[in-house]
């Protein structure tokens, strides 16, 4: 039976730089063009870390020789990633599809995610951006009005706020290019930041979790599956340690445990788990799976990869 699946990228599905994107797209447009074959509704969703930090760098630095172009606001820059990986990604599709004899198209969607601006997650920026800075680049940015902080011994990172999201604004065009029959790439880089002003959305200085929008895009778009591609095969529980044990199916229930345990890394596998449960328990049927991209296909068949159900 034919699934609607949302499939949220991880960044070894993209790469880090420009030259890395280009070859990791073709290896990640081979993976979605399997599930695609077998006749499934996809929606792709995707990280923009390294991108959206590149791109930020660029732009600082055009206003540091340029005083004529003000600073770039981060919604921006996440704007600007999502169309610069969409472009690859979607060509990359259209390449593999032409090359199965797959008659389908691929777009893009800039994508505008809302959230709360009483989010406690503004009061406490802890999401790290951009490049490594020196000491005196961290006191240049912090006179700039930006949240510095010192990371593990390596330099220092501009951090901010990590939101939870609460609406996908382009809702009703993904849905109308799902009902076209295309293959749709939305809610990159978690979406960009908004805020809502009577009738006006106003970006805000915010990185949203890709894997917790990719929770809420499945929801509102009815999905069956929500695939979370990371670097592991399965979740594991007492990972590292001698009594590790991986895990091939656990309930909402059962993983709300391991979450309490402290079982999954903040910032790593946790967010994972935690957006595979809360759309896993958000209606009957809807399934969560997270494992390797290449597995993706072997997951849906219950093959492999850790399926989080009611």
């Amino acid at each position: 039976m034919n699934k609607r699946i949302i499939i949220a990228l991880g960044g070894n599905a993209l790469g880090d730089t420009l030259p890395e994107q280009m070859a990791a797209v073709k290896i990640t447009s081979k993976a979605i063009a399997d599930l695609v074959e077998e006749g499934h509704e996809v929606v792709i969703s995707h990280g923009n870390g390294p991108q959206v930090g590149m791109i930020q760098q660029a732009m600082a630095e055009l206003g540091r020789v340029d005083h004529r172009h003000p600073i770039t606001p981060l919604s921006v820059c996440v704007a600007m990633s999502q169309a610069y990986i969409g472009y690859d990604l979607q060509n990359a599709l259209r390449e593999e599809f032409v090359d199965r004899g797959i008659e389908k198209a691929v777009s893009t969607v800039i994508t505008q995610v809302r959230v709360d601006p009483e989010d406690k997650a503004f009061d406490n920026p802890s999401k790290p951006i951009g490049h490594f800075m020196t000491k005196e680049e961290a006191l240049i940015a912090i006179a700039e009005g930006k949240e510095i902080r010192e990371d593990s011994g390596r330099g220092y990172r501009r951090v901010v706020a990590s939101p939870r999201p609460k609406e996908i604004i382009e809702i009703g065009t993904i849905k109308a290019l799902l009902k076209e029959g295309q293959i749709v790439i939305a809610g990159g880089g978690g979406g960009i930041p908004v805020i809502r002003q009577g009738n006006h959305l106003k970006g805000v200085t915010a990185v949203i979790d890709k894997d917790f929008a990719s929770s809420i895009l499945a929801q509102q778009l009815d999905a069956d599956y929500l695939i979370i591609l990371t670097a592991v095969e399965k979740v594991a529980i007492n990972y590292n340690k001698p009594n590790v044990t991986w895990l091939s199916h656990i309930t909402v229930e059962e993983a709300k445990k391991y979450i309490a345990e402290g079982q999954f890394a903040p910032g790593s596998m946790l967010p994972k788990v935690e957006a595979a449960v809360e759309f896993a328990s958000s209606g009957v049927g809807r399934e969560a799976l997270i494992t390797l991209l290449e597995k993706a296909k072997d997951g849906i068949h219950g093959l492999t990869g850790t399926r989080i159900t009611q």
